[in-house]
């Protein structure tokens, strides 16, 4: 049965929620992963949903298993990410939506949604936001800016997103430029320099994204490889091309 396990004693009512799914570039699955890191936060549960793949998952400093798709947090800071070592079936994005959207909504948390934008990049990759609810005005105070033309979010980030828009939840999307072939952790650290920071008023530190660049694409290569190899619909923004 579809379920959220949180195990420790935390209160997660209010908090920030960043969304670490694999997707293009894995710019959210970076992202999440430095956060976890930056700010050494500890696993709290895992989530059971729908479209998760059935696995176990282990780690090379500890024989202790654990779920696929997991949640830390930082009680202090209001945070909690989600950490994901797996594709989520995108056949089954909705349902894997339904469950966390109802999380989402039980705890009153307000969501961040990272998808990357295949583009070809010039200099400093673009972010752009989109929102729900009454969230737009948190993304003008920010100075994010809205995407200079229409599009899509595919696969299980997209139907978050859809799943926010459609119950009027508080929701941000956050869409960064991104080689989709390839781990891309310049375009990670402009969704948290750019996108995160600002909205949480927290301070990250990010200067290691880019130094360790090269160990961050080769231990990413395996997981990119998959995403491609699957090619699904796998969760990634895109432009809707002629006319609107």
């Amino acid at each position: 049965m579809a379920h959220i396990d949180i195990r420790a004693d935390i209160d997660l009512n209010g908090a920030t929620l960043v969304e670490g799914l694999p997707g293009a570039g894995l710019v959210g699955k970076i992202a999440a992963d430095h956060l976890v890191d930056a700010f050494d936060m500890p696993c709290v549960g895992g989530l059971h949903c729908d479209g998760i793949p059935d696995v176990a998952v282990y780690h090379g400093d500890s024989s202790d298993l654990m779920p696929p798709v997991r949640f830390y947090a930082d009680a202090d800071r209001g945070l909690l990410v989600l950490q994901s070592d797996v594709p989520i079936s995108p056949q089954r994005a909705d349902d894997f939506a339904d469950c966390v959207t109802s999380f989402v909504t039980e705890h009153d948390i307000t969501p961040f949604y990272l998808s990357g934008l295949p583009e070809e990049k010039e200099g400093t990759p673009e972010l752009y936001g989109v929102a729900s609810g009454d969230a737009g005005g948190r993304l003008d105070e920010a100075g994010i800016v809205p995407p200079r033309q229409g599009g899509l979010v595919s696969g299980p980030t997209g139907a978050l997103l859809s799943q926010a828009q459609r119950q009027d939840l508080d929701a941000v999307g956050l869409i960064v430029e991104t080689e989709a072939q390839f781990p891309d952790p310049e375009s990670s650290r402009i969704i948290i320099s750019g996108g995160i920071e600002p909205l949480t008023d927290l301070e990250i530190p990010t200067e290691n994204l880019v130094e360790r660049a090269e160990e961050i694409r080769e231990a990413r290569e395996q997981l990119a490889e998959q995403m491609q190899q699957a090619d699904e619909e796998s969760s990634q923004a895109q432009p809707i091309r002629g006319f609107q």
